[in-house]
C-alpha cells in the first residue's frame, strides 16, 4: 500500500482513455477522503515514535492541504468517534472530540453504537450524523453530497444485532431492523444515477448476507485495527476498510461511469507522523481541552488527598535500594527513572490517560495522587513491576512482594500494550533493563 506523507504530491488519477467527454459537461473524477474509528482519541499517544501518529489538531492539517489543491474533494467518516469508557476524563476527551471534529468540515459522518456512549442528548455538536435506519428523526437518514456533476448518496446502517439495548424495553426499536427503507433510497438514488455509500460497522461478509450490496456503489466496512485494509471488488461494490484510533487517513481517486457507478479507483493512505504541523485554526480549542482536562484532574486530587488514611502499601524505589543496589543503579540509569519527566516536557503530567503508565500505583489505594503529594511515587519504578512493597520491607524479605507470582512478561504487558508500546518485544526491551 502506498503510503503518502506532507514531503510528497499526492498523486493525481490518470486520465481514462475510455470515457466519452464530449457527453459529459464536468469531469467525473472526484477524490474522497475517508476515515473511521477515532475510538475516544483525541490526539496519538507519544510514548513511542511509531506510535505517535494522527489526531485531530494534525487531521486538520492534512485537510486543509488537500482543500487548498483541490476545493471539490468530499470527506466522509464511518462514525466511531467516541468509546464507551466509563471515566471522567474519557467524557469530557469525548466532548471535546466532537467540538474538533466539527471544526473539520466533514461532509457526511456514519453512526456507530459506541457513538450513543453518554446518549443522544450529548451529540450537541455540529456534525452531519447520518443513521438510515433510526427511528425517529433526530439524525438524518440519508446526505446528499453533490461535487461538480456527481451526486453522492450517503446512507450508515447500525446493526440492531449489535445494540447494547437489547435488553431494555423502551430502547428495543431504537432502530429499524428492516433494510426495507435503506433499499427503497438506494434504488431512487441509482434511479437518478447518484453514486451510492454505505458505511457501517458489519464485517464484509456480515454486509455481504445482511445490505444489499447490488445497489451500492461504495461500502465503508468495519474498521480494521489501525491500519488500513486494501480496496477490493465485491462484484460492482468497492470495499474499503479504513483504520482505527484516527492515525491515518483514506484517499481514494474515482472515476464515475454513466449510471454513477465507480469505473475506476486509485488509493493511498496519508499518514499523520509527528512532522505534521498542528492547525493553527484549532489552537484555542486544544487549549481549552487541556485546561479543561487539568482542571479535572486538580479537583480529583484534592477528592484522593482527602480520602487518603492510614500508611501507603507502596515504599518508593529508594527504599528498595536499600537491598537491592544493583538492580537500583540499573533501573536509575534507565529511561524508567525519568518516565514522569517526559509527561512534563509534552504537557501532559495531568492527563489521567497518560499518568498511569508514568508513575507508581496511580489511582490505587495509597498510590501517586500528584506530584507534590507523593513525590516518592514518580517514575516507573521498582512496584510498578512488582507491585507494592512496604509489607515485603517490613517483613525483611520474608513476605513476597505483590506481583510475586508473576512473569516478566505480565509485568510488562500492563503498560506495554499495542496501543502504547507498538513495536515492544520483550526479548529486546528487556535487555535495556535487566537486573
Amino acid at each position: 500500500m502506498k503510503i503518502a506523507s506532507l514531503l510528497i504530491l499526492i498523486p493525481l488519477l490518470v486520465s481514462c482513455s475510455f470515457m466519452d467527454r464530449s457527453k459529459t459537461v464536468e469531469p467525473r473524477e472526484i477524490s474522497i477522503i475517508y476515515s473511521g474509528n477515532l475510538d475516544g482519541e483525541l490526539e496519538p499517544c507519544g510514548c513511542s515514535l511509531e506510535g505517535d501518529l494522527g489526531g485531530i489538531l494534525r487531521r486538520a492539517t492534512i485537510l486543509d492541504q488537500l482543500r487548498k489543491k483541490d476545493s471539490s474533494i468530499v470527506t466522509i467518516s464511518s462514525g466511531g468517534l467516541l468509546s464507551n469508557r466509563p471515566a471522567e476524563h474519557d467524557k469530557l476527551t469525548a466532548e471535546y472530540i466532537l467540538k474538533g471534529f466539527s471544526q473539520l468540515d466533514y461532509d457526511a459522518i456514519g453512526f456507530q453504537w459506541q457513538d450513543l456512549a453518554y446518549g443522544e442528548e450529548f451529540l450537541t455538536a455540529d456534525l452531519p450524523w447520518v443513521v438510515s435506519n433510526w427511528q425517529g428523526g433526530f439524525f438524518a437518514k440519508v446526505k446528499k453530497i453533490r461535487r461538480k456533476s456527481v451526486t453522492f448518496s450517503f446512507f450508515s446502517w447500525l446493526d440492531p444485532k449489535q445494540s447494547p439495548f437489547q435488553n431494555i424495553s423502551d430502547k428495543q426499536s431504537i432502530v429499524d431492523d428492516s433494510t426495507a427503507f435503506l433499499v427503497e433510497k438506494l434504488k431512487q438514488a441509482k434511479k437518478l444515477k447518484e453514486t451510492t455509500i454505505v458505511t457501517t460497522s458489519l464485517t464484509l461478509d456480515e454486509a455481504k448476507s445482511q445490505l444489499p450490496m447490488q445497489l451500492i456503489d461504495l461500502l465503508i466496512s468495519q474498521a480494521a485495527y489501525e491500519e488500513y485494509g486494501e480496496p477490493r471488488w465485491v462484484e460492482n461494490t468497492l470495499v474499503l476498510t479504513p483504520g482505527s484510533r484516527g492515525m491515518r487517513l483514506g484517499y481514494l481517486q474515482i472515476v464515475l461511469g454513466a449510471e454513477g457507478n465507480i469505473a475506476e479507483f486509485s488509493h493511498s493512505v496519508i499518514a499523520m507522523p509527528q512532522s505534521v504541523e498542528d492547525a493553527p485554526e484549532l489552537s484555542q480549542w486544544y487549549s481549552e481541552y487541556n485546561q479543561k482536562i487539568e482542571e479535572n484532574y486538580q479537583k480529583e486530587v484534592a477528592v484522593r488527598n482527602a480520602q487518603r488514611k492510614g500508611d501507603s502499601p507502596y515504599a518508593g524505589a529508594k527504599t528498595c535500594k536499600t537491598c537491592h543496589q544493583s538492580a537500583y543503579d540499573i533501573w536509575k540509569k534507565s529511561r524508567h527513572s525519568k518516565a514522569y519527566r517526559s509527561l512534563s516536557n509534552v504537557n501532559k503530567s495531568f492527563d489521567p490517560a497518560c499518568i498511569s503508565c508514568h508513575v507508581v500505583g496511580y489511582r490505587k489505594p495509597g498510590g501517586f495522587i500528584a506530584s507534590h503529594l507523593t513525590k516518592n511515587l514518580k517514575n516507573v519504578q521498582c512496584e510498578s513491576c512488582h507491585g507494592a512493597g512496604v509489607a515485603h520491607i517490613k517483613s525483611k524479605g520474608i513476605a513476597p512482594v505483590e506481583n510475586s507470582t508473576w512473569s516478566k512478561e505480565k509485568m510488562c504487558a500492563q503498560c506495554h500494550t499495542q496501543k502504547h508500546s507498538p513495536s515492544f518485544q520483550f526479548d529486546r526491551y528487556w535487555l535495556q533493563v535487566k537486573h
